[in-house]
């Protein structure tokens, strides 16, 4: 080893012992001299559970005249907590923190007590400007952190479509149900972990740096729902609850041209700002896109369309109403079970008949029936942007038994959901079309780029023809036969029907003879429609008709409609 080499090796060997001395007097620094400095800041990063920070995208509403309004976004405070070993004096800081908060003297003095536990959380959610002032205390043993948290304005208004946030195993923000869920990749955010190690976020760092990251367009949503109007709604289905008791009602008001929902809502429903209250979290599920239920008389429109656009009949063919029917061993019949004799076609949507619509559909055929139902898509998934969507149940219609044609003609033995039923029947106000019900109608970027969510109308299902007479027939029946032309209204030209089904009893396998789906669908200005309405509501108490109890709702609604929306009249 030459004089340079040993020169070298002694610089790095001086280098080494200069470097141990620096670390030995920065840890007797940390450990002795400002140990318990440290160990305070300590207590304070790790004493709360991960729960504070974290950012989200802006659901928003929109107005008729395209302005927009939150309908869920983050809001900005503090979290309130003390350190009982740190805690000095309690009686003073208790009374110091009384004047801005308020704190029940017992639970403090409780928890003030408890000195094996670094944090004890007082108050959360406190607003920036008292948990400002609170800091500039500077009370020993009393912490203020920064917290925030998920707001939604409207209270319980959409509750259901907008859904809820919570954590994941890792500690993670995200959506829970309704919108918030399935727009979880467009409103989250890069930092939604609730806390965070600084460690962790150095070495996630250079993991994204080493391996790349996943980048997801990110921002906020606008929604398709029409505040007034789903205010509107809530309040015509909640008087209408009060009334008739019912185990469930919802309803959605839609543009059958386009599959934009302006309003959509179920009771009971749930303030997402305080979820305590919340007994059952069935609540949190959309019943309207999740359930799936037997719709009765709604569905003999489409039955009419089938039978039309097949030229299995025409608006002006007859049949026999015999009352009853027996098919495959078992005994059908119109609700009253009265026989009716030379019966036409308008007489069976007029009567909302059941021997009418399951002669039909027979005369249609079982295969060619069932092709429609399942071009309808009724048992399947629409698409709306909501999660857990259910299928429709109608798997009867591919027995080859003649009595699954018959009844599904009427509404029965066949389970469907509110949306779907919905899209189907829009097809009979549109020309034929199925159209994809949604409830967003553009993503506003981060980058401040606008992304229009476009739609578009599937195949046609039936000719124009086909529908616009179904159209025509409906119309009479409103102007004439529903409750004797009560919801006729002058100016305007309403296509409407109502539908009651019997509950199956899933005991015996049959049907509860007092248990009832009411449903009520109708668009209007019937012949250029700019809307449609569905409302139901399962096992009502008091009557058995739907015309009873949701013909008034329905009516309410389309008044209210046309006067918010300035509708010109048709006739």
């Amino acid at each position: 080893m030459n004089y340079k080499q040993r020169l070298r090796l002694r610089i790095v060997l001086w280098a080494i012992i200069l470097a141990a001395v620096v670390l030995t007097a920065a840890l007797y620094r940390i450990q002795i001299v400002k140990g318990d400095s440290y160990i305070v800041q300590a207590d304070k990063q790790y004493a709360k559970p991960a729960t504070g920070l974290f950012d989200r995208g802006t659901i928003y509403f929109v107005s008729k005249g395209g302005t927009l309004s939150s309908a869920a976004s983050i809001a900005h405070g503090h979290t309130i907590y003390i350190n009982p070993k740190q805690l000095t004096n309690q009686d003073q800081a208790y009374q110091a923190l009384s004047t801005y908060i308020a704190i029940d003297k017992d639970e403090f003095v409780r928890k003030a007590a408890r000195f094996d536990d670094p944090y004890e959380e007082l108050v959360r959610k406190v607003p920036q400007e008292i948990g400002e002032a609170i800091e500039a205390l500077s009370i020993t043993g009393v912490g203020v952190l920064p917290e925030a948290w998920r707001v939604y304005p409207g209270g319980n208004m959409a509750s259901q479509t907008l859904g809820i946030l919570g954590e994941n195993n890792n500690g993670k923000v995200e959506g829970r149900y309704g919108l918030e869920s399935a727009y979880e990749k467009v409103l989250r955010r890069s930092d939604s972990a609730t806390g965070l190690n600084v460690f962790v976020g150095i070495f996630s760092g250079l993991r994204d740096n080493v391996f790349g990251s996943v980048k997801t367009v990110t921002g906020d949503i606008v929604s398709t729902i029409e505040p007034t109007v789903q205010s509107y709604l809530e309040k015509v289905l909640f008087r209408t609850d009060k009334i008739w008791d019912p185990n469930e009602i919802g309803g959605l008001i839609m543009d059958p041209r386009t599959g934009d929902i302006v309003a959509l809502a179920s009771l009971p429903s749930f303030d997402p700002n305080d979820l305590s209250l919340v007994k059952n979290p069935a609540i949190f599920s959309n019943p309207l896109v999740e359930h799936v239920y037997e719709m009765g008389s709604i569905v003999k429109p489409l039955t009419m369309a089938v039978a039309l656009d097949t030229g299995a009949v025409t608006p002006d063919s007859t049949y026999e109403d015999t009352g009853t029917m027996t098919l495959n061993g078992k005994t059908i019949g119109n609700y009253d079970g009265v026989a009716r004799g030379q019966t036409t076609m308008q007489e069976i949507l007029d009567h909302s008949l059941n021997m009418g619509a399951a002669t039909i559909a027979l005369k249609v055929g079982r295969d060619i029936f069932a092709d429609y139902f399942q071009r309808l898509a009724l048992g399947q998934k629409t698409g709306i942007d909501q999660p857990n969507e259910a299928r429709g149940i109608i798997g009867n219609l591919t027995t080859g038994r003649d009595i699954e044609t018959a009844t599904a003609a009427y509404g029965q033995g066949i389970a469907v959901s509110p949306i779907a039923m919905a899209r189907a029947l829009s097809a009979l106000g549109n020309g034929g079309y199925l159209v994809e019900p949604h409830l967003v109608s553009s993503i506003n970027r981060e980058d401040g780029t606008v992304y229009a969510i476009e739609t578009e109308r599937s195949r046609q299902i039936f000719k124009k023809e086909s529908t616009d007479q179904v159209t025509r027939m409906l119309v009479r029946a409103v102007d004439v036969a529903l409750r004797g032309g009560r919801l006729k209204m002058e100016h305007y030209s309403i296509a409407a029907k109502t539908g009651t089904a019997q509950i199956a009893d899933r005991t015996t396998g049959g049907y509860y003879s007092d248990r009832y789906t009411h449903s009520f669908f109708g668009y209007f200005p019937a012949y250029d429609p700019k809307f449609l309405i569905f409302l139901y509501q399962i096992q009502p108490k008091g009557t058995n008709y739907a015309s009873d109890t949701l013909t008034d709702p329905f009516g309410e609604l389309v008044k209210f409609l046309i006067n918010y929306y300035d509708i010109p009249p048709d006739r």
